[in-house]
């Protein structure tokens, strides 16, 4: 078990539809990433954008870039996750891959599609949360959307790191910043969202805010609307410590949720 998990966020542009381009660019990204760095957290849709247009562009399981993610995990010596347009049995699912140096590839399909732009219309509802076990710490991934619903992320399982993916826009960005803070406190658990930056094929601008937050809501690292890789050193003890004092997440309510 780590006690420290060392973290980088890649805070990008990312070119409309292009994932070759925008692979080419991570990796020019992540080979700047400290060795010392444990696990790379890239954004929602890293090869294409939020396009819904996954009939052109959607990889597979054993496509191209999962084949390129295993690569840079191995180069690295980290694990590297983000989300990509996955075809799967005649289906389209927006999938969050978690891809270790050893090749092991877990994966969560976004639960709440964004309606609003048609994303419900052309991808497959994910039925089930993960929780992936990384260097003995318990990860919970999320996809941008998924924020906005926080029965769906409760610490039930004492999970260590809530991590959402996304393109969210400028327009709605004070939501993002709010959210992600809501989640850390109510959850008693880190933090962490990684946005993009930039306009995309719709006009949509983002201006990144990719963040995070500790089990107390407090700002462990922040960036503004550039291009960054920002790195964090989460804690366990400071997890332990501060559920001991502030046993919060005793008095949670029991629930199944239903899906």
């Amino acid at each position: 078990m780590e006690k420290e998990l060392k973290v980088a966020l890649i805070q990008t542009h990312l070119l409309w539809e292009n994932p070759e381009a925008n692979r080419t660019h991570l990796e020019h990204l992540i080979e700047k990433v400290p060795n010392e760095i444990q696990l790379i957290v890239l954004p929602e849709m890293f090869t294409t954008g939020f396009s819904m247009n996954p009939e052109a562009y959607a990889d597979t399981m054993e496509g191209e870039t999962t084949e390129w993610l295993k690569v840079f995990a191995a180069k690295q010596n980290a694990a590297i996750c983000g989300s990509i347009m996955i075809t799967e049995k005649g289906k389209y699912y927006n999938r969050f891959l978690f891809v270790t140096p050893e090749g092991m590839v877990q994966f969560y399909d976004k639960r709440h599609r964004f309606m609003m732009a048609g994303e419900g219309e052309k991808y497959t509802e994910g039925q089930h949360a993960i929780c992936i076990e990384y260097l003995g710490w318990k990860i919970f991934p999320q996809i941008c959307y998924d924020l906005r619903f926080p029965v769906f992320a409760r610490n039930t399982i004492d999970y260590d790191v809530l991590l959402y993916v996304a393109n969210w826009p400028k327009a709605r960005i004070s939501a993002w910043d709010t959210l992600l803070k809501a989640r850390a406190i109510e959850n008693m658990s880190y933090c962490i969202g990684v946005n993009r930056i930039g306009l995309d094929g719709n006009g949509l601008e983002y201006t990144g805010h990719s963040a995070i937050y500790d089990v107390l809501g407090d700002e462990v690292v922040f960036s503004k609307a550039e291009e960054k890789i920002s790195t964090a050193s989460l804690s366990k003890k400071h997890i332990e410590t501060t559920r001991k004092k502030l046993p919060f997440l005793e008095d949670k309510d029991t629930f199944n949720l239903l899906v």
